[in-house]
């Protein structure tokens, strides 16, 4: 009875533990905790870092605010140090939240394995009537707890590789969470993950060695900074941290030295780490929708670069060293406040799209026309008073929009841009006056805007445009050919202008042969008549 009752008492007691352990909150994931350490490591060094980025903004700040009270500009320049220094507090508190519940669940962890040997010390079970046994489970379960993170991250592995080019992007805390709630996959798109889950999912990225990571709109709005573990994901090809508030990048961005595609458009840049140039395999690079006044001067060396998206930003000026991107096929820079381009544009000698629309920018340089591959460029809605002569160097030039700007007269050597297929000038308002002459030269052109410009009459090599398809003058007070014939439609203008050459040409040669007769006939006669001579016919 006495054995009976004891084993009884183990029982209740290995069964007040069981029930204590899985009253515990989750466990941290290890890569969860190595990241809060590093998080901690890191904490002084990140913060002086951000502290240097407000000093940096403030002091362009200072720069362009004329007027301003120096007062005021102190007072905003202390509150964003403030908040600096508060947002590093909270998330030393995170870090620290997470390494110490680990230290605790060690605790916890020491107390289960001596209640085990307690009751089973031979490691073959209790004799004392199942304890052991239960014991076991207790140890069981705890170990498959710390397991239960390693199979959700090989869950969202699984995931990602059924989604490519999509990625959830959630640590393993956060997939660990859902699967006990029962969850499925579909409701992990929505999961926001702080700087702690970040810096998680970054650790078990770097050891699972991911190629690809999409955390698109995936961070809570009080991260503006990455961790510095960043660097780790040496692996990593493609990588998306756009549509969140990120203020600024680590340095140890430059160590992704495999990365081919870097989105971070629609966050909060500011500018970009000097090492942001030692991301030499980068291809693709979207920074679109950014506060970005300026590009690193290592920028440069970004000699892979093929795609460069920079609209939506506060550029005034594109650094010299934009010209050593050699293989740059394409060049977005709508939307900024450019006021030039710099000369070195013409050493992109491999762009085929450049798209300015836009900005300020009052000219265009003559190194333009060394852009020999260049088949788009877009200038809408610029102050441009007129075009460089060197355009007509640009033989592959298939789409030219200048509309909405101040050009007072288009070059003729345009019209060496023989490939030319859509042309729009419209809306040039009272500047523009005149088409080229020798328009006609431009045979693949199938799209003519003219809109509301002062243009009255069109050249007569107009008539061999003969794939001209759209044309648009509304507006414009055009004389030749009337209104009625333009609405009729593009190749009822060339047909009219054609006719047009036409009937004056026939109607110069009978004035030019009645002429000539004429100056005959004054010369000789005062000594015989016409008839006599037999001049004019009878």
């Amino acid at each position: 009875v006495g054995l009976v009752e004891m084993a009884a008492a183990t029982a209740g007691v290995v069964e007040e533990l069981t029930r204590v352990y899985r009253e515990l909150p989750p466990r941290p994931a290890v890569e969860e905790v190595e990241a809060a350490a590093a998080v901690l490591a890191s904490a002084d060094a990140e913060e002086e870092a951000r502290l240097a980025d407000v000093a940096r903004e403030e002091a362009a700040r200072l720069r362009e605010a004329e007027g301003v009270s120096g007062e005021l500009l102190a007072v905003l320049r202390e509150a964003r140090r403030a908040a600096v220094r508060l947002r590093a507090l909270q998330q030393r508190k995170e870090a620290a939240h997470v390494v110490e519940l680990e230290r605790r669940f060690k605790v916890l962890d020491g107390l289960i394995q001596r209640a085990s040997r307690v009751v089973s010390p031979s490691g073959e079970g209790s004799s004392g009537g199942g304890g052991g046994v239960e014991m076991a489970e207790v140890v069981e379960e705890m170990d498959a707890r710390r397991s239960d993170v390693a199979a959700a991250a090989s869950a969202v592995g699984e995931i990602e590789r059924g989604n490519r080019g999509v990625g959830f992007g959630l640590d393993t805390k956060a997939v660990s969470s859902l699967l006990r709630d029962g969850s499925t996959g579909s409701d992990m798109v929505d999961q926001k993950l702080s700087l702690i889950q970040v810096a998680s999912l970054i650790e078990s990225s770097a050891k699972r060695g991911t190629t690809e990571l999409n955390l698109r709109g995936k961070l809570v709005d009080q991260i503006e900074w990455l961790p510095v573990s960043l660097g780790k994901l040496q692996d990593v090809t493609e990588l998306d941290i756009s549509e969140n508030r990120i203020m600024a990048l680590p340095s140890t961005v430059g160590s992704l030295r495999y990365l081919t595609k870097l989105d971070i458009h629609s966050n909060q840049l500011i500018n970009l780490p000097d090492t942001f140039g030692e991301l030499s395999s980068l291809i693709d690079l979207d920074l679109h929708a950014n506060q970005l006044k300026s590009l690193p001067a290592s920028f440069g060396n970004l000699t892979s670069l093929a795609n460069l998206d920079l609209s939506s930003n506060q550029f005034k000026i594109l650094p010299d060293c934009i010209g050593k991107l050699m293989n740059l096929r394409r060049l977005i820079a709508e939307t900024n406040e450019l006021e030039e381009l710099p000369y070195t544009i013409g050493s992109c000698i491999s762009l085929v799209e450049l798209r300015l629309d836009f900005n300020q920018l009052k000219a265009l340089p003559e190194g333009i026309g060394k852009l020999e591959k260049l088949e788009i460029l877009t200038l809408h809605y610029n102050r441009i008073k007129g075009l460089p002569t060197t355009i007509g160097s640009l033989t592959r030039l298939r789409e030219l929009d200048v509309s909405f700007n101040e050009v007072e007269g288009i070059p003729e050597s345009i019209c060496f841009a023989t490939s030319l297929v859509k042309l729009n000038v419209s809306r040039n308002f009272a500047d523009l006056r005149a088409l080229p002459r020798s328009i006609g030269n431009l045979e693949m052109l199938e799209e003519l805007d003219i809109s509301s410009n002062q243009i009255r009459m069109l050249p007569d090599s107009f008539e061999f445009l003969a794939k001209l398809r759209v044309f648009h003058a509304d507006e414009t007070p055009l004389e030749v050919p009337p209104r009625e014939v333009i609405k009729l439609g593009a190749q009822a203008v060339v047909q009219y202008v054609a006719d047009m050459v036409a009937s004056r040409g026939a109607s110069q040669k009978k004035t030019e042969g009645t002429s000539f007769w004429a100056w005959f006939r004054s010369l000789f006669g005062c000594c015989k008549k016409d008839e006599e001579l037999g001049l004019v016919p009878a």
